[in-house]
Protein backbone atom coordinates (compact mmCIF):
# COMPACT_ATOMS: atom_id res chain seq x y z
CA UNK A 1 0.00 0.00 0.00
CA UNK A 2 1.69 3.47 -1.11
CA UNK A 3 0.28 6.39 0.27
CA UNK A 4 1.62 9.38 -1.66
CA UNK A 5 4.93 7.95 -2.79
CA UNK A 6 5.55 6.46 0.80
CA UNK A 7 5.23 2.41 0.71
CA UNK A 8 3.56 1.37 4.04
CA UNK A 9 4.94 -2.16 5.13
CA UNK A 10 2.32 -4.19 6.96
CA UNK A 11 1.76 -8.10 6.39
CA UNK A 12 -1.37 -9.19 4.88
CA UNK A 13 -0.52 -11.81 1.84
CA UNK A 14 -3.00 -12.87 -0.70
CA UNK A 15 -3.68 -16.21 -0.21
CA UNK A 16 -5.54 -19.70 -2.11
CA UNK A 17 -8.68 -19.51 -1.35
CA UNK A 18 -8.09 -23.50 -0.61
CA UNK A 19 -5.77 -26.50 -0.46
CA UNK A 20 -5.04 -28.66 -3.16
CA UNK A 21 -3.36 -28.71 -6.57
CA UNK A 22 -6.32 -27.40 -7.99
CA UNK A 23 -6.40 -24.13 -5.34
CA UNK A 24 -3.09 -23.68 -5.67
CA UNK A 25 -3.01 -23.30 -9.35
CA UNK A 26 -5.93 -20.43 -8.93
CA UNK A 27 -5.26 -16.87 -8.32
CA UNK A 28 -4.33 -15.98 -5.08
CA UNK A 29 -7.33 -13.33 -4.21
CA UNK A 30 -7.97 -13.98 -0.53
CA UNK A 31 -6.14 -11.81 2.40
CA UNK A 32 -5.84 -12.88 6.45
CA UNK A 33 -7.59 -9.04 7.12
CA UNK A 34 -6.01 -9.71 10.59
CA UNK A 35 -7.25 -6.26 11.89
CA UNK A 36 -3.93 -6.00 14.17
CA UNK A 37 -1.83 -6.17 10.93
CA UNK A 38 -4.17 -3.27 9.59
CA UNK A 39 -3.77 -0.99 11.87
CA UNK A 40 -0.32 0.70 10.83
CA UNK A 41 -2.08 1.82 7.65
CA UNK A 42 -4.88 3.27 9.12
CA UNK A 43 -2.72 4.98 11.90
CA UNK A 44 -0.15 6.51 9.95
CA UNK A 45 -2.67 7.59 7.18
CA UNK A 46 -4.75 9.66 9.49
CA UNK A 47 -1.41 11.24 10.86
CA UNK A 48 -0.07 11.96 7.15
CA UNK A 49 -3.31 13.31 5.80
CA UNK A 50 -2.64 17.08 6.79
CA UNK A 51 1.04 16.89 5.70
CA UNK A 52 1.54 18.39 2.66
CA UNK A 53 4.29 16.84 0.09
CA UNK A 54 4.74 13.40 -1.69
CA UNK A 55 7.96 11.34 -1.23
CA UNK A 56 9.71 9.10 -3.87
CA UNK A 57 10.31 5.33 -2.97
CA UNK A 58 9.89 5.60 0.63
CA UNK A 59 9.30 2.35 2.77
CA UNK A 60 7.90 3.11 6.39
CA UNK A 61 7.07 0.05 8.92
CA UNK A 62 5.36 0.94 12.14
CA UNK A 63 2.38 -1.34 13.91
CA UNK A 64 3.74 -4.76 14.35
CA UNK A 65 6.28 -7.64 14.25
CA UNK A 66 7.77 -6.51 10.83
CA UNK A 67 11.02 -5.37 10.89
CA UNK A 68 12.05 -8.92 9.04
CA UNK A 69 10.06 -7.04 5.57
CA UNK A 70 12.67 -4.42 6.17
CA UNK A 71 15.29 -3.41 3.75
CA UNK A 72 17.97 -1.35 3.87
CA UNK A 73 17.38 2.45 4.07
CA UNK A 74 13.88 1.97 5.43
CA UNK A 75 12.52 4.06 7.87
CA UNK A 76 10.65 2.44 11.49
CA UNK A 77 8.41 4.24 13.66
CA UNK A 78 7.60 1.43 16.11
CA UNK A 79 7.99 -1.80 14.71
CA UNK A 80 9.06 -4.55 16.45
CA UNK A 81 11.07 -8.08 16.26
CA UNK A 82 9.58 -11.00 15.18
CA UNK A 83 10.65 -14.06 17.62
CA UNK A 84 9.54 -16.62 15.28
CA UNK A 85 12.04 -15.33 12.37
CA UNK A 86 15.38 -16.50 12.21
CA UNK A 87 17.83 -14.18 12.76
CA UNK A 88 19.54 -14.83 9.38
CA UNK A 89 16.14 -13.88 7.75
CA UNK A 90 16.83 -10.15 8.39
CA UNK A 91 19.14 -8.83 5.82
CA UNK A 92 19.16 -4.89 6.65
CA UNK A 93 22.43 -3.78 7.71
CA UNK A 94 21.23 0.28 8.15
CA UNK A 95 17.40 1.36 8.95
CA UNK A 96 16.35 5.37 10.32
CA UNK A 97 14.69 4.18 13.15
CA UNK A 98 12.31 6.62 14.89
CA UNK A 99 11.14 4.59 17.55
CA UNK A 100 10.19 0.71 18.23
CA UNK A 101 7.62 -1.01 20.13
CA UNK A 102 9.89 -2.24 23.13
CA UNK A 103 13.54 -2.22 24.74
CA UNK A 104 14.10 -6.01 23.52
CA UNK A 105 13.77 -4.83 19.93
CA UNK A 106 15.79 -1.90 20.23
CA UNK A 107 18.76 -3.73 22.18
CA UNK A 108 18.57 -6.70 19.33
CA UNK A 109 19.31 -4.04 16.67
CA UNK A 110 21.65 -2.52 18.66
CA UNK A 111 23.19 -6.00 18.37
CA UNK A 112 23.54 -5.50 14.93
CA UNK A 113 25.48 -2.01 14.51
CA UNK A 114 21.64 -0.39 14.33
CA UNK A 115 21.42 2.33 16.53
CA UNK A 116 17.58 3.18 17.99
CA UNK A 117 16.12 5.83 19.94
CA UNK A 118 14.95 4.88 23.29
CA UNK A 119 11.36 6.15 22.09
CA UNK A 120 8.99 3.00 22.87
CA UNK A 121 5.45 2.31 22.27
CA UNK A 122 3.06 0.44 19.42
CA UNK A 123 1.45 3.26 17.71
CA UNK A 124 -1.84 1.15 18.45
CA UNK A 125 -1.58 2.85 21.02
CA UNK A 126 -2.48 6.23 19.66
CA UNK A 127 -5.74 4.86 18.29
CA UNK A 128 -7.59 6.98 21.15
CA UNK A 129 -5.15 10.37 20.43
CA UNK A 130 -5.62 10.02 16.38
CA UNK A 131 -9.08 9.20 16.25
CA UNK A 132 -10.61 11.92 18.73
CA UNK A 133 -14.12 11.64 17.41
CA UNK A 134 -13.94 7.72 17.69
CA UNK A 135 -12.60 7.70 21.10
CA UNK A 136 -15.25 10.42 21.95
CA UNK A 137 -17.92 8.26 20.78
CA UNK A 138 -17.07 5.03 22.39
CA UNK A 139 -19.34 4.08 25.55
CA UNK A 140 -17.80 2.37 28.05
CA UNK A 141 -18.53 -1.04 29.49
CA UNK A 142 -21.05 -0.90 27.65
CA UNK A 143 -20.14 -4.82 26.35
CA UNK A 144 -19.51 -8.18 28.43
CA UNK A 145 -15.88 -9.87 28.66
CA UNK A 146 -14.22 -10.27 25.12
CA UNK A 147 -12.13 -13.20 23.94
CA UNK A 148 -9.42 -11.99 20.98
CA UNK A 149 -7.46 -14.83 19.98
CA UNK A 150 -4.46 -14.34 17.94
CA UNK A 151 -5.18 -15.56 14.46
CA UNK A 152 -4.03 -18.65 15.09
CA UNK A 153 -5.16 -19.45 17.72
CA UNK A 154 -9.17 -18.89 16.43
CA UNK A 155 -10.18 -22.43 16.16
CA UNK A 156 -8.92 -22.75 19.70
CA UNK A 157 -11.23 -19.92 21.44
CA UNK A 158 -13.90 -19.75 18.30
CA UNK A 159 -16.93 -21.52 20.71
CA UNK A 160 -15.77 -19.15 24.09
CA UNK A 161 -18.35 -17.13 24.97
CA UNK A 162 -17.61 -13.33 23.92
CA UNK A 163 -15.67 -14.79 21.12
CA UNK A 164 -14.27 -11.89 18.70
CA UNK A 165 -12.51 -12.97 14.85
CA UNK A 166 -9.47 -10.92 15.01
CA UNK A 167 -10.61 -10.75 10.87
CA UNK A 168 -13.58 -8.72 11.88
CA UNK A 169 -13.31 -5.47 10.17
CA UNK A 170 -10.88 -3.13 12.09
CA UNK A 171 -13.34 -0.60 13.16
CA UNK A 172 -15.95 -3.06 14.55
CA UNK A 173 -13.15 -5.08 16.09
CA UNK A 174 -11.78 -1.74 17.93
CA UNK A 175 -15.15 -0.30 18.85
CA UNK A 176 -16.22 -3.77 20.45
CA UNK A 177 -12.56 -3.88 22.32
CA UNK A 178 -13.09 -0.48 23.64
CA UNK A 179 -16.34 -1.32 24.60
CA UNK A 180 -16.12 -4.33 26.36
CA UNK A 181 -15.78 -4.53 30.31
CA UNK A 182 -12.48 -6.81 29.71
CA UNK A 183 -10.79 -8.07 27.29
CA UNK A 184 -9.01 -11.70 27.42
CA UNK A 185 -6.64 -12.17 24.04
CA UNK A 186 -3.74 -14.09 22.75
CA UNK A 187 -3.65 -11.45 20.34
CA UNK A 188 -1.23 -8.63 21.24
CA UNK A 189 -3.29 -5.86 19.56
CA UNK A 190 -6.05 -7.18 21.34
CA UNK A 191 -4.12 -6.49 25.01
CA UNK A 192 -2.89 -3.27 23.29
CA UNK A 193 -6.26 -1.94 22.13
CA UNK A 194 -8.20 -2.66 25.51
CA UNK A 195 -5.74 -1.11 27.62
CA UNK A 196 -5.46 1.91 25.38
CA UNK A 197 -9.12 2.63 25.90
CA UNK A 198 -9.03 1.74 29.70
CA UNK A 199 -10.40 -1.75 29.67
CA UNK A 200 -8.69 -4.38 32.29
CA UNK A 201 -7.13 -6.78 29.62
CA UNK A 202 -5.77 -10.48 30.26
CA UNK A 203 -3.38 -12.33 28.42
CA UNK A 204 -3.69 -15.99 27.33
CA UNK A 205 -1.20 -18.23 26.56
CA UNK A 206 -0.52 -18.03 22.87
CA UNK A 207 -0.55 -21.73 20.84
CA UNK A 208 2.00 -20.38 18.08
CA UNK A 209 3.52 -16.93 18.53
CA UNK A 210 7.12 -16.23 20.31
CA UNK A 211 6.90 -14.54 23.59
CA UNK A 212 9.31 -12.02 22.70
CA UNK A 213 6.62 -9.44 20.94
CA UNK A 214 4.91 -9.23 24.31
CA UNK A 215 7.81 -8.91 26.50
CA UNK A 216 8.92 -5.93 24.37
CA UNK A 217 5.19 -4.50 24.58
CA UNK A 218 4.79 -4.71 28.33
CA UNK A 219 8.59 -3.62 28.98
CA UNK A 220 8.01 -0.34 26.19
CA UNK A 221 5.25 0.26 28.26
CA UNK A 222 7.09 0.03 31.93
CA UNK A 223 6.09 -3.50 32.68
CA UNK A 224 7.27 -6.61 33.00
CA UNK A 225 5.05 -8.92 30.83
CA UNK A 226 2.39 -10.49 33.59
CA UNK A 227 1.64 -14.33 33.97
CA UNK A 228 -0.49 -15.78 31.20
CA UNK A 229 -3.35 -17.86 31.71
CA UNK A 230 -4.24 -20.92 30.05
CA UNK A 231 -8.43 -20.00 30.22
CA UNK A 232 -10.90 -17.83 30.27
CA UNK A 233 -11.60 -18.22 33.85
CA UNK A 234 -7.97 -17.90 34.93
CA UNK A 235 -7.25 -14.75 33.06
CA UNK A 236 -10.36 -12.95 34.57
CA UNK A 237 -8.34 -13.63 37.81
CA UNK A 238 -5.34 -11.92 36.58
CA UNK A 239 -5.52 -8.95 35.02
CA UNK A 240 -2.40 -7.26 33.47
CA UNK A 241 -1.37 -4.16 35.76
CA UNK A 242 -2.95 -1.08 33.68
CA UNK A 243 -0.51 1.29 32.07
CA UNK A 244 0.85 4.31 34.45
CA UNK A 245 3.95 6.23 32.97
CA UNK A 246 3.89 5.71 29.44
CA UNK A 247 3.67 8.81 27.81
CA UNK A 248 2.19 9.02 23.98
CA UNK A 249 4.16 12.21 23.29
CA UNK A 250 7.38 10.66 22.33
CA UNK A 251 6.03 8.61 19.84
CA UNK A 252 3.81 10.97 18.47
CA UNK A 253 6.56 13.43 17.93
CA UNK A 254 8.89 10.64 16.49
CA UNK A 255 6.41 10.31 13.70
CA UNK A 256 8.21 10.89 10.53
CA UNK A 257 6.54 13.20 9.09
CA UNK A 258 9.89 14.87 7.18
CA UNK A 259 9.39 11.10 4.88
CA UNK A 260 6.70 13.28 2.85
CA UNK A 261 7.72 17.18 3.51
CA UNK A 262 11.60 16.75 3.82
CA UNK A 263 11.37 18.55 7.35
CA UNK A 264 9.95 17.29 10.63
CA UNK A 265 6.75 19.32 10.83
CA UNK A 266 4.30 17.36 12.57
CA UNK A 267 0.49 17.41 12.45
CA UNK A 268 -0.60 20.84 14.69
CA UNK A 269 -2.79 19.85 17.75
CA UNK A 270 -1.78 15.54 18.11
CA UNK A 271 1.30 15.79 20.03
CA UNK A 272 -0.23 18.52 22.44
Amino acid sequence: MKLRGVELVHWNPRRHIGEGRIARALPRIKRPNNFGDLLGPLIVKELAKGIPGRADDRRLLSVGSVLHFARDGDTVWGSGRNGKIADDAYRFTRLDVRAVRGPRTRSWLAERGIDAPAVYGDPALLVPTVFREFAASVVPRRLGVTVVPNLHDVPRWKDEPGFLDPTTRVWTTIRTIAESSHVVASSLHGIILAETFGVPASLVLPGAEDLFKYHDYFEGTGRMLPPSSSTVAEALENPAPPIVDWDPKPLLEAFPADMWTGSAAFPQGLAA
